[in-house]
């Protein structure tokens, strides 16, 4: 008997990645989901027996997903997958009714062991060259590839930061931004805020060089430093500190895990501040030649303290090809 199952996830890249993991010799019939509406139309319509569902994703994340699916008593078991591989949000999916957590990037003997651990399959093959052509169609594009690598990385970042604050970490869908430099501070999520800090160190490795810049709101900094528990009547330094280690817990993490997924290596100038309480523009910087940058902004918060801080990583325009050519290995 054919079982439908349901791939959910906002990357084209994600999905095609899922659905090639599947384990062979499954008499399955696969369909896609871009969002959590056509997910909870596909269950409606018995489309999803199993549903593998994202967690981060733009409109409604995964959490409200299986909100959705509990309150309406939808039929479908589910399978979350994400790169938010923090302990906090694994609790927080099977408390919602989960059957199970998968960490990104999927492998076939991952997901193979769950489905045979709950009994949904009993044998275990990989897929043969014919079941995996079925999704030669699901075409994917370089935003959606830098995207899903970026993911991995910020959610191994978010883990990081969650363990040592001993608090849950908020993480969103990564933005891509392709544009001219001097209109960086016109669309990132700090924008507008007035009083911002920021931390920037360079980045080179494999014909890809850039820069990441961590932008922490002022506000947020008192915070911070109560979270990682600084003595601020001993040190005056104390808020530099807080950014100084903020800044390498996020930006070597994040980069980290981008270098090992793309298999290449990274070396990194020493971290400078960029400066104290000022608006975006003039923390990036208001004189720089005029040039085209990918830029990449990862939007982190800790909603139960007030933090909130950004990271972008902006690369050189002619660091794309290489870029392109080392995510181009995932497909």
């Amino acid at each position: 008997m054919t079982t439908p199952i349901v791939i959910c996830d906002d990357s084209s890249f994600a999905r095609k990645q899922m659905a090639r993991s599947l384990p062979g010799g499954w008499d399955v019939e696969v369909s896609f989901a871009a969002h959590e509406k056509e997910a909870i139309d596909a269950i409606k319509a018995g489309k999803a027996d199993i549903l593998f569902l994202d967690l981060n994703m733009p409109i409604m994340d995964g959490y409200e997903v299986l909100e959705a699916i509990r309150a309406e008593d939808l039929p479908t078991m589910v399978l979350v997958v994400s790169g938010d591989i923090q302990p906090e949000a694994h609790k927080r999916v099977t408390s919602l009714g989960a059957l199970d957590f998968i960490k990104k990037p999927v492998t076939t003997e991952k997901i193979t062991e769950i489905l045979t651990n709950f009994g949904i399959i009993s044998q275990t093959q990989p897929q043969s060259e014919s079941e995996l052509a079925r999704f030669d169609d699901q075409q994917v594009g370089l935003t959606d590839l830098i995207q899903e690598v970026v993911n991995v990385s910020m959610g191994q970042a978010g883990s990081l930061l969650a363990g040592l604050l001993d608090t849950f970490i908020h993480l969103p869908v990564p933005k891509i931004h392709l544009v001219e430099y001097q209109k960086l501070s016109q669309i990132l999520a700090s924008r507008e805020n007035p009083s911002l800090s920021g931390v920037s160190q360079g980045f080179n490795g494999s014909g890809i060089s850039g820069e990441a810049v961590l932008v922490v709101s002022d506000d947020s900094v008192p915070n911070m430093s109560k979270l990682l528990q600084y003595d601020t009547s001993l040190n005056g330094n104390s808020d530099l500190e807080v950014l100084m280690d903020l800044s390498g817990i996020l930006i070597g993490a994040c980069l980290k895990g981008i270098a090992e997924q793309l298999d290449l290596e990274f070396s990194y100038s020493h971290p400078m501040i960029l400066g104290r309480k000022q608006m975006l523009a003039p923390l990036l910087g208001d004189n720089v030649p005029q040039q085209q940058v990918l830029a990449i902004e990862i939007d982190y918060s800790i909603p139960a303290y007030n933090v909130e801080c950004d990271l972008i990583l902006i690369l050189t325009a002619d660091s794309i090809p290489a870029l392109s050519e080392r995510a181009g290995y995932l497909k």
